[in-house]
């Protein structure tokens, strides 16, 4: 398999119509490939998604998965090509070194699932410093965001077939976004990118896709107040987002949206 450097390829494909039409058509296609994460030497992760973005997507991943407290515990992060994929090298301060070698293990998973692999059940109780903020965005300003979507996904634009996360301050302007094969890579790479180049106005992060316990819980390490997903939400996500007092709007559509969760009454 030869590595691409870019997020999407230029393919021919066949094309069928109703009618009994046949063809050939040039399409833009969105580029999935391995990323192993090595973490101080240690093989922690290997990840199908869009190789692009990587410094911000290892931070995220980091921050999400408990290694770091924040970018600054991340000396240095390398990525480089290899012949199946991507390799991203980071090196950790000393002061949080230990947890690496505490939990190092060793997995593949098409779907960026940080409790892939976990050794035991217990393991998924991770726990969440803060408490997250009360949003301020308004559900006028939801709505507007919404309308706006396509603007921030210009990957998508071209090859429909990526996700995106998009961070907005309480009047809905755009502060940072990440687009990926993979759902929880987007809002990794989000994660990170907040992380890296920090936006206090962060109000609420909008995710185009369905929204699990994982999404839920990077939310909750981004430090927003409110999480949007344009798709429905799972059990254990909603009791995820109640434990913690994460305000949750699902099956968010420009004509109406669903109030999973909303502790501070913001939206009732």
């Amino acid at each position: 398999m030869s590595v691409s450097h870019a997020p999407a390829r230029l393919l021919t494909l066949g094309r069928l119509t109703s009618d009994g039409g046949h063809g050939e058509i040039e399409r833009m296609v969105a580029v999935e490939c391995p990323v192993a994460i090595e973490v101080d030497g240690f093989g922690y992760a290997v990840m199908m998604m869009t190789p692009e973005r990587l410094e911000d997507f290892a931070t995220g991943f980091l921050l999400t998965e408990r290694l770091i407290d924040g970018a600054n515990d991340i000396l240095d992060i390398e990525p480089f090509a290899a012949e199946a994929g991507w390799i991203v090298r980071i090196a950790l301060a000393e002061r949080v070194r230990g947890r690496i070698r505490d939990r190092v293990r060793h997995r593949t998973s098409d779907t960026s699932c940080g409790l892939c692999g976990l050794s035991g059940l217990e393991q998924i109780a991770r726990p969440v410093a803060n408490r997250p903020p009360a949003p301020r965005a308004s559900v006028e300003t939801l709505f507007a965001v919404l309308g706006d979507l396509r603007a921030h996904q210009p990957l998508n634009a071209r090859t429909g077939a990526v996700h995106a996360a998009i961070a907005c301050t309480p009047l809905g302007a755009v502060l940072a976004s990440a687009e990926d094969v993979g759902r929880h890579n987007a809002l990794d790479k989000l994660v990170g990118a907040l992380a890296r180049q920090p936006h206090p106005g962060a109000d609420f992060i909008l995710v185009t896709s369905r929204i699990s316990y994982e999404m839920v819980d990077k939310a909750l390490i981004a430090g927003v107040g409110l999480l949007v997903g344009i798709s429905a939400p799972t059990s254990l996500a909603i009791d995820h987002a109640r434990t913690h007092g994460l305000t949750l709007i699902a099956l968010a559509r420009p004509d109406a949206m669903l109030v999973a969760h909303d502790p501070h009454g913001r939206f009732a």
